[in-house]
């Protein structure tokens, strides 16, 4: 059975750039944001880790670690981040999991777990290891994306959703579609009007299920 919102997420032990970890004490009291690909040195996946690597300073102020993971060796991925450095125009300073025993692709569900690389592998051995995770304090998983080979991850959305999980875990409330921070987010039905009117002063019920309001800034 695959990994679903709000299971814990695995515990392992992996190599990467910077030194072994250990998945759950790396992760700590932070947000977590495992991003994964198919082979280093492909073009898309090397756009996407710039973009990630540009952002630093957007997740440190959410406290939110960001780690990379891919099936290729330690050694691929320190040659690796100098073409993305390059490429990307910002020094990605997040490890990268060597994976190459694809441990924790099928730990997380990116593969099946009797599945093994040639010996010479190509990015379409494992193109479904191009998924998002986001992973909460507790250590389960809030939010899964999985994208083709084809289409770049947009990591300005992966920030926003952040955003939005960080806001309904402290505020205990919904998003709508497109929401924004600033933007009006939505009381949870197990709150009726009464209760709602308490912890929020007012809202705006355009449906009896859908009332919106405004969160103190």
């Amino acid at each position: 059975m695959g990994l679903r919102i709000n299971d814990t997420v695995p515990n392992f032990t992996a190599q990467t750039d910077q030194g072994v970890i250990s998945f759950h004490e790396w992760i700590g009291d932070s947000w977590a944001i495992l991003f994964s690909h198919p082979k280093d040195f492909t073009p898309v996946c090397t756009t996407e880790f710039g973009a990630v690597a540009r952002l630093a300073d957007e997740w440190n102020k959410r406290n939110t670690k960001v780690i990379g993971i891919s099936v290729d060796g330690i050694e691929d991925h320190k040659r690796w981040k100098r073409d993305i450095e390059k490429a990307g125009g910002a020094t990605p300073y997040f490890p990268i999991i060597a994976d190459d025993g694809l441990h924790v692709s099928k730990a997380f569900d990116m593969l099946p777990h009797e599945y093994y690389l040639p010996e010479h592998p190509t990015p379409a051995d494992s193109e479904t290891v191009r998924a998002v995770f986001i992973i909460a304090p507790d250590k389960k998983l809030k939010l899964s994306m999985t994208y083709p080979m084809t289409v770049g991850r947009n990591f300005s959305e992966v920030l926003r959703a952040l955003d939005a999980l960080q806001t309904s875990a402290r505020a205990g409330v919904s998003m709508p579609a497109d929401w924004t921070p600033g933007g009006d987010v939505i009381i949870p039905l197990a709150l009726d009007d009464e209760a709602a009117k308490k912890k929020f002063g007012g809202f705006n019920a355009v449906l009896p299920y859908l009332r919106y309001t405004k969160l103190p800034d």
